[in-house]
């Protein structure tokens, strides 16, 4: 089901590369600077919900809340994910507790988020895969996630890197939209970003890179009318399809 929703309306449109730039491409030194550059203006009191689960102090991330936080999260709003993911688990935070949710009230909780229904049955479904296939807990590989119907590409990244801290790139409308602005790469998919950055970004910023260009592309970056004059990064950036900014 997570195809319905994944990069909808914000990927019909891909970059559109002006005349004025020749795609040649950025050396990995300028990409390192540019990741240091937003790691440092980025911290994570301000990164996203998804982001900030991981940063448990005490205790292992749990991986069943990431992921069904992240199922929530499509197409909502970050401060609506939280909320919402924050009354849900205080309910439900197992497998076997969102199944026994009559569907009802699990739409009438998560009704903020958008298509409650359609999410409301894509939580039971993978909540009975978890449990009927892998002994209620989340699979910590690529493959296993998205042998399950509900998880696509974008979710089993998110789970792999921030659940189970591994080296994978998720990749999101911002994501995509950003490293082709930046000149980075010139690619129209998600799947071929992901693929292009796995080449180009340094292997140390694949962990962090989610978190950060998902709150630039809110904050500065943005997709219309971009934020240009207090961007950290503004001299080393192409500009790719910007005919404003603020």
């Amino acid at each position: 089901m997570e195809d319905s929703f994944r990069f909808n309306s914000e990927m019909q449109s891909t970059p559109r590369y002006n005349k004025t730039y020749s795609f040649a491409g950025k050396n990995p030194r300028e990409i390192s600077l540019v990741m240091d550059i937003l790691e440092k203006h980025f911290h994570y009191t301000q990164r996203t919900t998804l982001n900030r689960m991981r940063q448990s102090i005490n205790e292992q991330p749990n991986a069943f809340k990431i992921l069904i936080a992240c199922l929530l999260s499509l197409r909502t709003r970050d401060e609506t994910t939280e909320k919402i993911s924050e009354e849900l688990f205080k309910i439900a935070d197992t497998p076997q507790k969102i199944l026994e949710l009559p569907i009802g009230k699990l739409e009438g909780i998560i009704y903020s988020t958008g298509h409650y229904h359609k999410k409301a049955l894509t939580l039971k479904h993978v909540s009975q895969e978890l449990i009927n296939r892998f002994n209620s807990k989340v699979p910590d590989t690529r493959e296993e996630l998205l042998s399950i119907k509900g998880i696509g590409p974008k979710t089993a990244n998110i789970v792999l890197n921030f659940a189970f801290n591994q080296a994978v790139i998720p990749i999101d409308t911002h994501c995509h939209r950003i490293p082709n602005r930046l000149g980075w790469l010139r690619t129209k998919t998600p799947e071929q970003t992901e693929k292009q950055l796995e080449k180009i970004l340094p292997k140390q910023y694949w962990l962090e890179f989610n978190g950060i260009f998902v709150l630039f592309g809110r904050t500065i970056c943005t997709p219309i009318s971009p934020y240009c004059s207090k961007c950290p990064v503004r001299k080393y950036c192409s500009r790719i399809d910007v005919t404003k900014s603020r």
